[in-house]
């Protein structure tokens, strides 16, 4: 299904090449490509399929004859440093191809379509063989390369110039090579940074910048001609993937912010799923304002060509292997930022698939169209790579043959030819810069640069192309052709054109090397009419010390309305650290702002963005006051939340005693939740008479009997009276998981742990200590077609779920939330999911195992992993542990949730406990 004024035709196939992950165009027109065919062997069983022994190939696809389809193929390479490449990109006699840990290019000296020499340009990327891993290079319009990493950490990288990268979160699993990692990680910009990154390097291997962090897996990012960087991003099986506008700086808002906590640690109560997935509601998080629901997305391009016609100029692509669609976007401009609406482009089925599941193997081969990829070639069509799959990416390839697809889409009646591109003329490298394919586009770039100011006159007349992004690209090249070049831009500062304003802002700074040059362009540049410029000047002032930005810093706050989201983000940049405890009494002098219960919408909305310290006294006044809206005390309490400072937390303790319940239950909350966290130190929190209970004596005393030299028949007792208790059965479980507990008293074990008090027990109690209600083996076929009774399924679900999962208003929220589950599962793969909970648990919650020194034993979900490591409980508590506190910790292999047949869950139970989960519309 495509517009009816485009085609699709197949462009080229297996086996021509195989499992194509990525594409690039090259000066010639023909498509390269990355394969994986080996992707995850360690899921996949290699012997049962196609496989490539010798690495991984890098291929050439040709059409030679021009009748718009593919015939000839050449391996670039195939080298077994090549693990599930998931990028290329071909910049001139370059192809620098992305494969954690590194990124590699392979240099092609004659022309012969073999590589000469092979480089690792940069090394220490988390991610191997995982799909969260290193993505494209890709040229910018200021001759720079972007590219970033998703979130399997951790990436520990120096650049050709020695700076280093280091970045990480508590994020590890996906494949054998990512066991470890962690948050809170500080690069030599003294800057922590978590989850995916995007980075951006110069080509000759230095400069490498963080220039947004942490995502979950942004498979590719685009970057326009204007410098406006766009990407998309997946979730955790929670219908909130996302596309956005990647602010510079951005912080998306995956994990905690230093990469400590998943956000289901951080979900605060009544937040909506997607709110908390990206920590929407925190300060200093970049706003996500499309939420694409559930999916699997993979490349992003923005086609800024004419060939297909002039209304699909401009428009953003994303591909959606899980739902079998690319996506069309047409950004709008939305105060600073911009605002996306989501159209389907190109897809296999006649309506959106938004009851997407991963594993879905179903009949429909509809559905095994997986775009991993799409580009514009040199011609102007669209180029579509397809996987092609029943199942979305490596974790269960059911593909043996690895077949896979290139589709073109072309407009329809038009016959398109790639160009004949001389490199060696001005004409031809001119013709090279206005090509839609954005790594031929740069070695117009390059060829013009190296000609210095000769190629002004040349370059200036693409300033009246009539597509404004041909404009663009002159611009950035202009800014490099020497001080002649460099003046052009300086006086395009004064064009009435808005987006020629903020390109030659962009183009400046990108070679500022003079602070002071740099200050005076930031002063002019911070009063212009445009919030996307002001917002560029924002970001630009980050790393500036507040007396080199004074005057600029005031024009962008008496600009500011307190509405638009991606400014206040911006400011936040501007008055990043200790500038915000400087700057906060001139805050409150240019917003009139002495009363806090009184404040403007800017002070309101900077004042929580900026959380300093100083704001403690006024955020606390502001929260008790019965003047401010509920909204706004909500965001005040939140703010204090955020003050890394004793008289915060001090601040917040009295808040719990506010007459007013919003603020006092709220204030309850945030206490509870940062006594494991950035609270953790700042308060006296003592509570030991758990731990020193006479009871809790008992059962340390019995783990040790049982591991004792004591005759077997007191061993054995002693453990069945730990099987017996809560906390001794924890006990219990954790000698049994290290091959402690003595064979013979397994069987006694058995017989009383299964009614164990503590669900936690139960359940774990039976991948230990199997019984009879496990033996039930169910057909999930069988029970798909069965009739259900939803009201007895609400019983099944109050009996059995509801202490773990919330469904509408009913339930408690210690695993996922099932009140979307009609959206994101059928029947029978709600059914799956039940019967197999181990088969495919939700990211953030794999069980654990922790064993202090003192003895004690937790099973429960890490929901934070830095200098305090806390586990979540199946009754829902939180345990906290310092580092120095824990002796051991596992990860679990199977669910805290139970085997339906451990309840003794018949199969009508199941199908009318399906039958009730899918049918709530609410």
């Amino acid at each position: 299904y495509a517009p009816a004024d485009l085609e699709a035709t197949v462009w080229a196939e297996s086996p021509l090449f195989f499992n194509p992950t990525n594409l690039d165009v090259d000066v010639k027109g023909r498509i390269w490509l990355t394969e994986a065919v080996d992707y995850r062997d360690f899921n996949n069983k290699p012997d049962t399929r196609l496989a490539h022994p010798k690495g991984e190939r890098v291929m050439i696809l040709q059409d030679t004859d021009g009748d718009g389809k593919a015939d000839k193929s050449t391996v670039f390479v195939e080298d077994d440093d090549l693990v599930s490449p998931l990028g290329i990109a071909v910049i001139g006699k370059q192809v620098i191809v992305s494969t954690a840990p590194s990124l590699i290019v392979y240099t092609d000296e004659n022309g012969d379509d073999k590589p000469d020499k092979k480089e690792v340009f940069l090394t220490g990327f988390g991610g191997k063989d995982h799909d969260h891993s290193l993505h494209s290079v890709v040229a910018g319009p200021d001759g720079r390369w972007y590219f970033n990493v998703g979130n399997a950490g951790p990436h520990l990288v120096t650049d050709k110039s020695g700076w280093h990268l280091r970045a990480g979160s508590l994020y590890t699993g996906g494949t054998p090579y990512n066991k470890s990692n962690q948050g809170n990680q500080r690069s030599d910009d003294g800057r922590v940074y978590t989850g995916g990154l995007q980075l951006r390097v110069n080509p000759d291997g230095t400069g490498l910048k963080v220039l947004g962090h942490n995502f979950r897996n942004s498979y590719e990012t685009a970057v326009d001609s204007y410098g406006n960087m766009w990407q998309n991003d997946n979730d955790d099986q929670v219908i909130a993937c996302r596309t956005s506008f990647l602010i510079e700086n951005g912080n998306a808002g995956y994990f905690s912010s230093d990469g400590t906590r998943y956000w289901q640690a951080d979900r605060r109560p009544g937040q909506e799923i997607f709110t908390a997935h990206w920590h929407q509601d925190d300060p200093g998080v970049m706003p996500v304002p499309e939420n694409a629901g559930a999916g699997s997305p993979t490349g992003v391009a923005r086609y800024e060509g004419d060939a297909l016609g002039p209304k699909y100029r401009g428009v953003l692509l994303s591909a959606e292997a899980g739902r079998n669609v690319i996506y069309g976007y047409w950004p709008e401009k939305q105060g600073a930022g911009f605002a996306l609406k989501r159209h389907n482009l190109i897809t296999t089925l006649p309506q959106d698939n938004v009851n997407y599941v991963w594993n879905d193997t179903g009949e429909d081969t509809r559905k095994w169209f997986r775009p991993s990829d799409v580009t514009a070639g040199t011609d102007g069509a669209l180029y579509i790579a397809d996987w092609y799959d029943p199942i979305v990416g490596g974790h269960q390839m059911q593909d043996k043959k690895a077949f896979g697809r290139i589709y073109r889409i072309t407009p329809k009646g038009r016959k398109l030819i790639a160009p004949n591109l001389d490199l060696t003329s001005t004409e031809g490298q001119i013709e090279a810069l206005k090509n839609p394919a954005v790594n031929v586009r740069n070695l117009g770039f390059v060829a013009l640069k190296a000609q210095g100011t000769q190629a002004i006159s040349a370059v200036k007349a693409l300033l009246s192309s009539e597509n404004e992004f041909v404009r663009a690209r002159a611009v950035f090249l202009l800014a490099q052709l020497g001080s002649e070049g460099k003046a052009e831009v300086e006086a395009l500062l004064k064009s009435p054109e808005a987006d020629t304003r903020l390109v030659a802002y962009r183009a400046l700074r990108a070679i500022a090397k003079d602070d002071a040059r740099l200050a005076m362009l930031n002063a002019q540049c911070s009063t212009d009419e445009n919030p996307a410029l002001r917002r560029e000047v924002a970001i630009a002032l980050r790393d500036v010390p507040l007396q080199d930005c004074r005057e600029a810093l005031t024009n962008l706050v008496r600009a500011f309305d307190g509405k638009d989201l991606w400014m206040r983000f911006a400011l936040g940049q501007a008055l990043d650290g200790t500038k915000a405890e400087a700057f906060y009494p001139e805050l409150k002098k240019i917003y009139a702002a002495s009363d806090p219960a009184s404040w403007p919408a800017p002070m309101t909305a900077l004042a929580f963005e900026l959380h300093p310290k100083a704001a403690v006294a006024d955020l606390k006044l502001r929260a008790l006051s019965g003047k401010v809206s509920e909204g706004d005390r909500r965001q005040a309490v939140t703010a204090l939340a955020f003050v890394k400072d004793r008289p915060a937390a001090q601040a917040m303790l009295a808040l719990t005693k506010s007459p007013l319940k919003d603020v006092s239950e709220q204030a309850g909350y945030w206490l509870t939740f940062r006594r494991t966290n950035d609270w953790a130190d700042l308060i006296d929190w003592k509570d030991a008479a758990a731990q020193t209970s006479p009871q809790m004596q008992r059962m340390m005393q019995l783990q040790f009997d049982v591991g004792s030299e004591l005759p077997m028949a007191q061993r054995v007792k002693a453990a069945e009276e730990l099987a017996k208790d809560p906390a001794g059965g924890k006990m219990l479980l954790a000698m049994v998981a290290e091959n402690r507990l003595p064979n013979e008293a397994k069987a006694a074990v058995a017989k009383v742990i299964h009614t164990n008090p503590d669900l936690q027990v139960r359940t774990l109690a039976s991948d230990y200590f199997p019984r009879e209600g496990n033996k039930k083996r169910y057909s999930i076929d069988f029970i798909a077609k069965m009739g259900a009774d939803d009201r007895h399924g609400e019983q099944v679900f109050t009996t059995y779920c509801a202490t773990c999962h919330k469904h509408g208003a009913k339930g408690g929220e210690i695993g996922p939330d099932l009140s979307s589950i009609h959206q994101k599962f059928d029947r029978v793969a709600l059914l799956d999911a039940i019967v197999n909970p181990s088969a495919g648990m939700v990211f953030g919650y794999e069980p654990w195992l922790v064993t202090t020194k003192k003895g004690e034993t937790i099973y429960g979900f890490l929901v934070s992993d830095g200098a305090t490591l806390v586990l979540k409980d199946a009754g829902g508590q939180q345990h906290a542990f310092k580092k120095d506190q824990i002796k051991s910790r596992k990860q679990l292999p199977n669910s805290l949730m139970p085997e339906p047949g451990t309840l003794g869950l018949k199969d009508q139970d199941l199908a009318d406990l399906t039958g009730y989960l899918l049918s709530f519309k609410n």
